[in-house]
């Protein structure tokens, strides 16, 4: 599990946003879940982390970037 917090904080640094905010564009987490899974007090299935890792390969952290100068035009 270490490893794939990892590549959520890798991914979100570089993309420019929170943690909360991938899980809640890739499958709907509710707020909480990530700092539940810091904390270790839970984990993800399987089955999530692979759809983390599919919405991360489809969704470049440009993607987020280009968001940001989008509202802000």
């Amino acid at each position: 599990m270490e490893t794939f917090l990892i590549e959520i904080e890798s991914f979100c640094a570089t993309a420019g946003i929170k943690p909360q905010r991938l899980l809640r564009d890739a499958v709907g987490a509710s707020w909480g879940q990530w700092a539940g899974w810091k904390s270790k007090r839970s984990s993800p299935t399987m089955a999530l982390a692979d759809r983390v890792r599919v919405y991360i390969a489809n969704n470049p952290p440009e993607t987020y970037r280009d968001r940001k100068r989008t509202v802000a035009a």
